[in-house]
Protein backbone atom coordinates (compact mmCIF):
# COMPACT_ATOMS: atom_id res chain seq x y z
CA UNK A 1 0.00 0.00 0.00
CA UNK A 2 1.05 3.36 -0.69
CA UNK A 3 -0.14 7.10 0.46
CA UNK A 4 0.68 10.34 -1.26
CA UNK A 5 -0.95 13.71 -0.24
CA UNK A 6 -1.48 16.10 -2.77
CA UNK A 7 0.66 19.04 -2.22
CA UNK A 8 0.71 22.28 -4.38
CA UNK A 9 2.58 20.95 -7.56
CA UNK A 10 0.31 17.79 -7.39
CA UNK A 11 -2.96 19.45 -7.69
CA UNK A 12 -4.88 19.99 -10.97
CA UNK A 13 -3.92 16.79 -12.44
CA UNK A 14 -6.08 13.41 -13.09
CA UNK A 15 -5.56 10.58 -11.11
CA UNK A 16 -4.14 8.55 -13.56
CA UNK A 17 -1.69 10.90 -14.70
CA UNK A 18 -0.47 11.55 -10.94
CA UNK A 19 0.30 8.20 -10.55
CA UNK A 20 2.00 7.62 -13.30
CA UNK A 21 4.38 10.11 -12.45
CA UNK A 22 4.67 9.59 -8.89
CA UNK A 23 4.61 5.57 -9.15
CA UNK A 24 5.65 5.23 -12.55
CA UNK A 25 6.11 1.62 -12.63
CA UNK A 26 2.41 1.06 -11.98
CA UNK A 27 1.11 0.69 -15.44
CA UNK A 28 -2.05 1.87 -16.55
CA UNK A 29 -4.09 -1.24 -16.15
CA UNK A 30 -3.38 -1.56 -12.77
CA UNK A 31 -4.58 2.17 -12.61
CA UNK A 32 -7.60 1.32 -14.38
CA UNK A 33 -8.25 -1.96 -12.35
CA UNK A 34 -7.48 -0.33 -8.86
CA UNK A 35 -10.10 2.53 -9.70
CA UNK A 36 -12.73 0.30 -10.62
CA UNK A 37 -12.28 -2.57 -7.63
CA UNK A 38 -11.79 0.41 -5.35
CA UNK A 39 -8.53 -0.63 -4.31
CA UNK A 40 -7.34 2.95 -5.40
CA UNK A 41 -9.05 5.84 -3.09
CA UNK A 42 -8.79 9.66 -2.69
CA UNK A 43 -9.88 10.49 0.59
CA UNK A 44 -11.09 7.19 1.95
CA UNK A 45 -13.74 6.99 -1.05
CA UNK A 46 -14.27 6.02 -4.31
CA UNK A 47 -12.68 8.13 -7.24
CA UNK A 48 -12.28 7.96 -11.14
CA UNK A 49 -9.28 7.75 -12.91
CA UNK A 50 -10.27 11.27 -14.63
CA UNK A 51 -11.33 12.66 -10.90
CA UNK A 52 -8.94 15.88 -10.49
CA UNK A 53 -6.84 16.02 -7.11
CA UNK A 54 -6.75 19.21 -4.85
CA UNK A 55 -4.14 20.43 -2.40
CA UNK A 56 -4.46 18.22 1.03
CA UNK A 57 -6.24 15.21 -0.61
CA UNK A 58 -4.77 12.01 0.18
CA UNK A 59 -4.73 9.18 -2.57
CA UNK A 60 -4.40 5.48 -1.66
CA UNK A 61 -2.76 3.08 -3.70
CA UNK A 62 -3.86 -0.28 -2.05
CA UNK A 63 -1.99 -2.40 -5.13
CA UNK A 64 0.96 -4.87 -5.12
CA UNK A 65 3.92 -3.41 -3.09
CA UNK A 66 6.15 -4.92 -6.19
CA UNK A 67 5.07 -2.28 -8.04
CA UNK A 68 6.45 0.90 -5.59
CA UNK A 69 9.53 -1.07 -4.11
CA UNK A 70 11.18 -0.65 -8.01
CA UNK A 71 10.44 2.99 -7.51
CA UNK A 72 12.20 3.08 -4.84
CA UNK A 73 15.57 1.53 -5.70
CA UNK A 74 15.59 4.15 -8.22
CA UNK A 75 18.67 6.68 -7.80
CA UNK A 76 17.05 10.25 -7.11
CA UNK A 77 20.00 12.20 -7.18
CA UNK A 78 21.37 11.35 -10.41
CA UNK A 79 21.29 14.70 -11.20
CA UNK A 80 24.11 15.40 -9.02
CA UNK A 81 26.55 13.43 -11.55
CA UNK A 82 26.23 16.23 -14.06
CA UNK A 83 27.99 19.49 -14.04
CA UNK A 84 26.82 22.70 -12.46
CA UNK A 85 27.54 24.88 -14.86
CA UNK A 86 24.38 26.89 -16.39
CA UNK A 87 24.03 30.22 -17.79
CA UNK A 88 21.59 32.06 -16.56
CA UNK A 89 20.10 35.01 -18.23
CA UNK A 90 16.62 36.08 -15.87
CA UNK A 91 14.96 33.81 -12.81
CA UNK A 92 12.42 34.46 -10.32
CA UNK A 93 10.70 32.22 -7.84
CA UNK A 94 8.84 30.93 -10.36
CA UNK A 95 10.43 30.44 -13.90
CA UNK A 96 14.28 30.43 -15.29
CA UNK A 97 15.83 31.51 -18.58
CA UNK A 98 18.97 29.58 -19.28
CA UNK A 99 21.36 30.08 -22.12
CA UNK A 100 21.98 26.79 -23.85
CA UNK A 101 25.50 26.15 -25.52
CA UNK A 102 25.99 24.65 -28.47
CA UNK A 103 26.56 20.83 -28.06
CA UNK A 104 24.31 20.40 -25.17
CA UNK A 105 21.21 18.20 -25.09
CA UNK A 106 18.26 19.43 -23.27
CA UNK A 107 16.58 16.43 -22.10
CA UNK A 108 18.10 12.25 -22.33
CA UNK A 109 17.92 10.93 -25.88
CA UNK A 110 18.61 7.85 -27.36
CA UNK A 111 22.67 8.28 -26.97
CA UNK A 112 21.86 7.55 -23.07
CA UNK A 113 24.00 11.25 -22.27
CA UNK A 114 22.69 12.18 -18.81
CA UNK A 115 24.77 15.41 -18.49
CA UNK A 116 21.61 17.08 -19.92
CA UNK A 117 20.25 20.97 -19.46
CA UNK A 118 17.44 19.21 -17.59
CA UNK A 119 19.71 17.62 -15.32
CA UNK A 120 21.78 20.66 -14.77
CA UNK A 121 19.00 22.67 -13.91
CA UNK A 122 17.98 20.01 -11.51
CA UNK A 123 21.44 20.01 -9.75
CA UNK A 124 21.64 23.83 -9.99
CA UNK A 125 18.02 24.49 -8.31
CA UNK A 126 18.81 21.29 -5.45
CA UNK A 127 21.84 23.30 -3.88
CA UNK A 128 20.67 26.68 -3.79
CA UNK A 129 17.41 24.90 -1.91
CA UNK A 130 14.94 25.33 -4.11
CA UNK A 131 14.44 21.38 -5.56
CA UNK A 132 13.92 18.46 -2.92
CA UNK A 133 13.02 15.52 -4.58
CA UNK A 134 11.82 13.99 -1.37
CA UNK A 135 8.95 16.82 -1.00
CA UNK A 136 7.50 16.14 -4.18
CA UNK A 137 5.21 13.28 -5.04
CA UNK A 138 5.28 14.25 -9.36
CA UNK A 139 6.69 17.31 -10.00
CA UNK A 140 10.37 18.24 -10.94
CA UNK A 141 11.66 21.22 -12.34
CA UNK A 142 10.99 21.37 -16.12
CA UNK A 143 11.58 22.62 -19.86
CA UNK A 144 9.32 24.16 -21.38
CA UNK A 145 10.99 24.17 -25.07
CA UNK A 146 13.31 22.86 -26.37
CA UNK A 147 15.86 23.80 -29.04
CA UNK A 148 18.66 21.37 -30.94
CA UNK A 149 21.80 19.89 -29.99
CA UNK A 150 23.99 22.71 -32.13
CA UNK A 151 21.97 25.24 -31.46
CA UNK A 152 22.37 27.74 -28.71
CA UNK A 153 20.01 30.22 -26.77
CA UNK A 154 17.40 31.01 -24.83
CA UNK A 155 15.38 27.94 -22.97
CA UNK A 156 12.80 28.80 -20.42
CA UNK A 157 12.36 26.49 -17.46
CA UNK A 158 9.38 26.02 -14.55
CA UNK A 159 9.68 25.72 -11.04
CA UNK A 160 6.76 24.86 -10.02
CA UNK A 161 3.83 22.91 -11.83
CA UNK A 162 1.21 26.18 -11.80
CA UNK A 163 4.25 28.39 -14.21
CA UNK A 164 4.54 25.47 -16.55
CA UNK A 165 0.94 25.11 -17.07
CA UNK A 166 1.06 28.70 -18.28
CA UNK A 167 4.18 28.82 -20.14
CA UNK A 168 2.66 26.03 -21.77
CA UNK A 169 -0.19 27.55 -22.82
CA UNK A 170 1.16 30.44 -23.95
CA UNK A 171 3.55 29.10 -26.28
CA UNK A 172 0.51 26.84 -27.44
CA UNK A 173 -1.34 30.33 -28.13
CA UNK A 174 2.01 31.97 -29.63
CA UNK A 175 1.87 34.55 -27.15
CA UNK A 176 5.81 34.11 -26.38
CA UNK A 177 7.43 35.55 -29.34
CA UNK A 178 11.03 33.71 -30.14
CA UNK A 179 13.47 35.26 -32.41
CA UNK A 180 16.47 33.97 -34.08
CA UNK A 181 20.43 35.32 -35.21
CA UNK A 182 22.10 32.88 -37.77
CA UNK A 183 24.10 33.53 -40.50
CA UNK A 184 23.96 31.81 -43.65
CA UNK A 185 26.05 30.75 -47.03
CA UNK A 186 24.41 33.32 -49.17
CA UNK A 187 22.56 35.73 -49.58
CA UNK A 188 18.46 35.27 -49.36
CA UNK A 189 16.34 36.18 -52.73
CA UNK A 190 14.54 39.25 -50.63
CA UNK A 191 16.10 41.51 -48.32
CA UNK A 192 13.26 40.39 -45.83
CA UNK A 193 10.44 37.73 -47.14
CA UNK A 194 7.78 35.07 -45.47
CA UNK A 195 8.43 31.80 -46.69
CA UNK A 196 5.97 28.74 -46.53
CA UNK A 197 6.43 25.52 -47.53
CA UNK A 198 5.79 22.06 -46.49
CA UNK A 199 7.75 19.63 -44.20
CA UNK A 200 8.41 16.05 -43.83
CA UNK A 201 10.29 14.41 -41.00
CA UNK A 202 11.64 11.10 -41.51
CA UNK A 203 12.07 9.88 -37.91
CA UNK A 204 14.71 7.04 -38.69
CA UNK A 205 17.18 9.31 -39.97
CA UNK A 206 16.22 12.73 -37.84
CA UNK A 207 16.18 14.46 -41.02
CA UNK A 208 13.57 16.35 -42.78
CA UNK A 209 12.94 17.67 -46.31
CA UNK A 210 11.25 19.97 -47.72
CA UNK A 211 8.83 20.55 -50.56
CA UNK A 212 6.31 23.18 -52.22
CA UNK A 213 3.44 20.28 -52.45
CA UNK A 214 1.34 19.49 -50.12
CA UNK A 215 0.90 15.70 -49.31
CA UNK A 216 -0.78 13.43 -46.53
CA UNK A 217 2.21 13.12 -44.75
CA UNK A 218 4.06 16.79 -44.66
CA UNK A 219 3.11 19.51 -42.56
CA UNK A 220 2.75 23.75 -43.44
CA UNK A 221 5.80 25.67 -42.08
CA UNK A 222 5.94 29.15 -42.30
CA UNK A 223 9.59 31.25 -41.58
CA UNK A 224 9.92 34.86 -41.72
CA UNK A 225 13.50 36.57 -42.19
CA UNK A 226 15.09 39.74 -42.37
CA UNK A 227 18.75 40.20 -43.62
CA UNK A 228 20.29 42.41 -41.00
CA UNK A 229 24.29 42.06 -42.80
CA UNK A 230 25.65 40.75 -45.56
CA UNK A 231 29.76 40.34 -46.11
CA UNK A 232 30.98 38.27 -49.51
CA UNK A 233 29.13 34.85 -49.06
CA UNK A 234 27.86 35.19 -45.99
CA UNK A 235 24.76 36.77 -44.56
CA UNK A 236 23.61 37.99 -41.07
CA UNK A 237 19.53 36.97 -40.98
CA UNK A 238 17.06 37.39 -38.41
CA UNK A 239 14.25 35.22 -38.19
CA UNK A 240 11.07 34.29 -36.68
CA UNK A 241 8.98 31.27 -36.53
CA UNK A 242 5.15 31.11 -37.57
CA UNK A 243 5.48 27.01 -36.67
CA UNK A 244 7.34 25.64 -35.09
CA UNK A 245 8.57 22.18 -36.20
CA UNK A 246 11.91 19.95 -35.99
CA UNK A 247 15.31 21.53 -37.91
CA UNK A 248 12.49 24.35 -39.74
CA UNK A 249 14.88 27.14 -39.88
CA UNK A 250 17.73 25.19 -40.85
CA UNK A 251 15.84 22.99 -43.11
CA UNK A 252 13.66 25.82 -45.10
CA UNK A 253 16.86 28.58 -45.74
CA UNK A 254 19.05 25.37 -47.19
CA UNK A 255 15.73 24.98 -49.16
CA UNK A 256 16.08 28.52 -50.53
CA UNK A 257 19.63 28.28 -51.05
CA UNK A 258 21.22 29.28 -48.03
CA UNK A 259 22.05 26.84 -45.43
CA UNK A 260 23.08 27.79 -42.58
CA UNK A 261 26.97 28.22 -41.70
CA UNK A 262 28.23 25.16 -39.67
CA UNK A 263 24.84 23.32 -40.35
CA UNK A 264 26.41 19.40 -40.98
CA UNK A 265 22.93 17.93 -42.18
CA UNK A 266 21.78 20.42 -44.46
CA UNK A 267 24.61 23.06 -44.83
CA UNK A 268 27.80 23.03 -47.09
CA UNK A 269 30.70 20.59 -45.67
CA UNK A 270 33.66 22.30 -47.93
CA UNK A 271 32.12 25.96 -46.59
CA UNK A 272 32.01 24.96 -42.96
CA UNK A 273 35.56 23.00 -43.07
CA UNK A 274 36.94 26.50 -44.57
CA UNK A 275 35.34 28.42 -41.51
CA UNK A 276 36.68 25.58 -39.47
CA UNK A 277 33.02 25.68 -37.43
CA UNK A 278 31.00 22.21 -36.26
CA UNK A 279 27.92 23.69 -35.19
CA UNK A 280 25.51 25.61 -36.96
CA UNK A 281 25.33 29.28 -36.56
CA UNK A 282 22.05 29.73 -35.19
CA UNK A 283 21.06 31.47 -31.92
CA UNK A 284 17.26 31.63 -30.34
CA UNK A 285 18.59 34.85 -28.93
CA UNK A 286 15.51 37.01 -28.14
CA UNK A 287 12.16 35.88 -26.25
CA UNK A 288 9.15 38.58 -25.82
CA UNK A 289 6.02 37.96 -23.33
CA UNK A 290 3.54 39.27 -25.61
CA UNK A 291 0.19 37.85 -23.42
CA UNK A 292 -3.22 38.73 -24.56
CA UNK A 293 -4.83 36.64 -21.86
CA UNK A 294 -3.96 36.44 -17.68
CA UNK A 295 -0.41 35.20 -17.21
CA UNK A 296 -1.90 34.24 -13.69
CA UNK A 297 1.06 34.58 -11.50
CA UNK A 298 2.99 35.06 -14.27
CA UNK A 299 1.25 38.24 -15.90
CA UNK A 300 4.48 40.20 -14.25
CA UNK A 301 6.36 39.39 -16.73
CA UNK A 302 3.79 40.25 -19.36
CA UNK A 303 5.66 42.69 -21.82
CA UNK A 304 8.96 41.87 -20.47
CA UNK A 305 12.29 41.22 -23.31
CA UNK A 306 14.75 39.06 -22.87
CA UNK A 307 17.71 38.21 -25.47
CA UNK A 308 21.46 36.22 -25.38
CA UNK A 309 24.48 39.12 -25.22
CA UNK A 310 27.10 37.31 -26.19
CA UNK A 311 26.59 34.97 -29.67
CA UNK A 312 29.55 33.28 -30.36
CA UNK A 313 29.57 33.54 -34.24
CA UNK A 314 29.02 37.36 -34.14
CA UNK A 315 32.59 37.20 -32.26
CA UNK A 316 34.43 35.83 -35.36
CA UNK A 317 34.63 38.51 -37.62
CA UNK A 318 32.91 36.42 -40.19
CA UNK A 319 30.02 39.19 -40.92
Amino acid sequence: MKSFTINENDSGQRVDAFIRKAAPSVPQSAICKGVHTKNIKLNRKRCEISTRLSQGDILELYLNDSFFAADSQRAEHDFMKVSADIKVIYEDNNIILMDKPCGLVVHEDESGVSDTLVNRLKRYLYEKGEYCPEKENSFAPALCNRIDRNTCGIVIAAKNAESLRIINEKIRSRELKKSYLCITVGVPPKKEDTLTAYLFKNSKTNTVTISDKKTSSNRTIVTSYRVLKTNNCLSLCEVELETGRTHQIRAQLAYIGCPLLGDGKYGINSVNKSYGVKHQALCSYKLKMDFRESGGILDYLNGREFTVEDIWFLHKGWI
